[in-house]
């Protein structure tokens, strides 16, 4: 029953089959660029063109250009003093993540910065160190300089360097190359790869590397000495070298670390809870690094208590570093997930800012400048960027509006460098540690999405909980590449068995849905509609035929040879007299009928259509046949396929399609397809699919047209749900305003029953 409220709307238009429409309705149109058109605009010069690229490729200039001095620049210091200030902590925190010195985390906030301030499109992403590529850096350089024993391939260019020297140049070098990957990813224009790394995809990873980076961080919390593994298992084999030790706990580290931790904690919440009534938030990472830095050089912790402390800090830069080449077909397999990941990443996060700010962020451009940063940084022994969510928060929240914060936050990072860096020597490791683990809430809290997940999708909840135990078990690099075969299994999954449907008319209306979902609905006798809601390819065309045939409940291949053997018996009796016509039809006068010999190539030409020619009648399957010769009768004399879903067809199955639909029309089923797109369509055309069978009147250009057109073709089916109205269509622009053609009319509104 309809709502006394609900708007009513009439549609007074001919019945369209496509061939109808396609004559009524000239098409635009339009040249479509080959690929030779692409490439000749690509290398295309003009003074537009040039200055658009190097606007792009220097985003720089746009923002600077409109940059208000007077209402962001204080802004923009406050954040960039506040940023700078917990770029230093994570540094320092972040390289012993890398299994680095802590210094050399102060590079990686420093020299990637610069290079994005002139390349990056972000306004509000702080760049440096970011944990989870961090532990993946330290899983490399720890698999290639072990912590025990000789490294692992005898390299050229590391002879005569300390160990921690030559885990700085294979960090680098891997960092080197990655930059080389997200560079050459941005200048071929393939930003959009990181598509394929769906948000539950990296929920899962970033939630096991978390894990993973707990575990790392136990050791400086703990105060013990624990050799840093890698590979499959590593994080485990880390476990039980922590606990077979735990009886050495370090209680003064162990201490510090819970305190910083609860401090830390306590104080992140209230900056959560009173976001909006405090100016900035409260630096509590760096307020409790200045105490502790204070108290362990007053109380001297490293001699009176063995406390593990960052130790010297070499003031100044080092000189620039030229990559080891060799060190890249080593590390070329970790390198690239790097890339992908740190990619992904902080292209996630600056998406986000600038949907909040309202700009325009480009993949492909950011490619370029987190390529060019790490390639940069790299030469300057820093190790791989990204960002980090927490620290790029605080640069957003403090009233940073353009990445003049974040060059700021580098100016800091360069004070530390060359002048006072020597304060934080005295800064116990397990303060590291434990800042590093209480800002793992965020990614260890997205286990809370598990239940989500399960009930609203469970595809997706599969591919989170694989790539999360994939990533814990195998390691990060490894895990990921199992989380993204998970993702891509579940893609297929859902493309090749889609949710197909029957479907069936809403009673007084143009609209047709799942015939299982409602009750006021109304099937016409003899008509099924089908509907397939994905594209059609090679890997589904099988499951769409097996599911056609179980929607109309016959199979009309089964059906076809039955009626041709039938067909067979019949002409073979009568060619020996044992059938005579009668008024009745056809009488059986002989014995029982001769059974027939099914070679090879009999079996072959039953899939043929049916052929009447030397019959003297036409035989209805539908009625008794004589002899006792039985043929399944067929209730449904029209099939109508629902296309609107379907975005493609491919070679494969298009044959398949093709063969499917002979197979009806050669048992008497008239087949329809409807809202088929103008593409498929057009392929369809070029690859030859219509012939003597299959004809292009076939298409229709909505379910309902389809529907009356069968209803008029067999109006025993119709009845007072479903009315055909014949009218003249009239033109008023035509000649004379003559008669153009005679149709039906499609009606429908409160007056009339559909």
């Amino acid at each position: 029953m309809l709502r006394p409220t609900a708007v009513q709307y009439t549609i007074n238009r001919p019945l369209y089959s496509e061939d109808d429409f396609a004559e009524d309705h000239e098409k635009n149109y339009r040249h479509h660029k080959t690929l030779l058109d692409h490439v000749k605009a690509y290398f295309t010069c003009d003074s537009k063109r040039a200055k658009n690229a190097a606007l792009s490729l220097f985003p720089i200039i746009g923002w600077m250009r409109i940059y208000r001095i007077k209402e962001w620049l204080l802004s923009d210091v406050v954040s960039g003093v506040s940023t700078g200030l917990v770029a230093v902590l994570q540094g320092l925190a972040y390289s012993l993540l890398a299994s680095l010195p802590a210094w050399y985390g102060l590079f990686a906030a420093f020299f990637p910065v610069i290079s994005y301030f002139f390349l990056g499109t972000s306004r509000h992403i702080s760049v440096g160190a970011f944990p989870v590529l961090s532990l993946m850096v330290g899983a490399m350089v720890t698999r290639l300089i072990p912590e025990e024993g000789p490294p692992l391939y005898n390299i050229t260019g590391l002879d005569g360097l300390s160990p921690d020297q030559q885990r700085v140049v294979v960090a680098a070098s891997a960092t080197f190359l990655m930059g080389i990957f997200q560079l050459a990813m941005g200048v071929f224009q393939v930003g959009f790869i990181v598509m394929y790394l769906s948000d539950t995809l990296v929920s899962g990873f970033t939630t096991a590397a978390a894990v993973h980076i707990l575990v790392s961080q136990l050791k400086f919390v703990l105060g013990l000495v624990v050799p840093g593994l890698s590979g499959p298992l590593s994080m485990f084999y880390t476990l039980e070298k922590i606990f077979v030790q735990i009886t050495d706990t370090n209680i003064a580290d162990l201490v510090i670390s819970i305190v910083v931790m609860v401090v830390v904690f306590i104080v992140k919440e209230l900056n959560d809870r009173y976001k909006s009534k405090l100016p900035v938030p409260i630096p509590i990472e760096v307020i409790m690094t200045i105490i502790v830095c204070g108290v362990s050089y007053a109380f001297n912790f490293k001699e009176k208590y063995k406390v593990d402390v960052v130790g010297q800090i070499p003031k100044g830069f080092e000189p620039p570093l030229a990559p080891n080449v060799e060190i890249f077909q080593y590390t070329a397999m970790e390198a690239f997930p790097m890339a992908i990941v740190g990619f992904a990443i902080a292209f996630s996060v600056a998406k986000v800012y600038s949907i909040k700010h309202d700009y325009i962020i480009d993949g492909n451009q950011e490619l370029i400048a987190f390529g060019v940063s790490n390639i940069f940084g790299a030469s300057f022994r820093s190790f791989a960027a990204s960002t980090a969510l927490s620290r790029s928060a605080v640069q957003e929240s403090t009233g940073g509006k353009t990445q003049i914060a974040g060059l700021l936050s580098a100016i800091i990072v360069m004070v530390v460098i060359l002048a006072i860096g020597f304060l934080l020597e005295p800064l116990p490791k397990s303060v590291l540690g434990a800042v590093v683990i209480i800002n793992l809430k965020g990614m260890l809290m997205q286990f809370r999405e598990i239940p989500y997940l399960w009930r609203k999708d469970r595809p997706d909840c599969v591919v989170w909980i694989v790539t999360c135990i994939a990533s814990i078990l195998l390691g990060l690099d490894l895990g990921l590449a199992v989380g993204l075969g998970a993702e891509l299994i579940s893609v297929v999954f859902r493309t090749q068995f889609p949710r197909c449907s029957v479907l069936a008319n809403i009673k007084g209306t143009d609209i047709y849905k799942d015939r299982k979902d409602y009750l006021s609905i109304y099937e016409p006798e003899g008509v099924k509609i089908f509907r397939i809601p994905s594209p059609i390819f090679f890997a589904n065309i099988e499951f769409f035929r097996g599911k056609l045939v179980e929607s109309v409940g016959f199979n009309p291949l089964r059906i076809l040879r039955k009626r041709n053997k039938a067909l067979r018996k019949i002409k073979k009796l009568l060619k020996n007299g044992e059938l005579q016509m009668t008024d009745k039809g056809l009488l059986h006068t002989g014995s029982a009928p001769i059974e027939e010999s099914e070679d090879e190539s009999n079996m072959e030409g039953l899939d043929q259509p049916t052929d009447f020619r030397n019959l003297p009648i036409q035989v209805n399957w539908n009625s008794e046949l004589p002899a006792n010769i039985c043929v399944p009768k067929v209730d449904v004399h029209s099939v109508i396929l629902d296309f609107a879903a379907v975005s493609f067809l491919d070679i494969s199955a298009l044959k398949g399609l093709k063969a499917a639909l002979k197979e009806f029309i050669r048992v008497d089923v008239e087949i329809y397809i409807v809202a088929c797109d103008a593409y498929i369509l057009e392929k369809l055309h070029s690859c030859k699919f219509f012939d003597d069978e299959i004809k292009t009147s076939i298409f229709f250009l909505t379910l309902h047209d389809a529907m009356l057109h069968i209803l008029e073709k067999h109006p025993e089916g119709n009845d007072t749900n479903i009315k055909v109205i014949p009218y003249n269509f009239h033109d008023p622009q035509s000649n004379g305003g003559g008669i153009l053609r005679s149709r039906d009319k499609l009606v429908s509104d409160s007056e009339t029953k559909f």
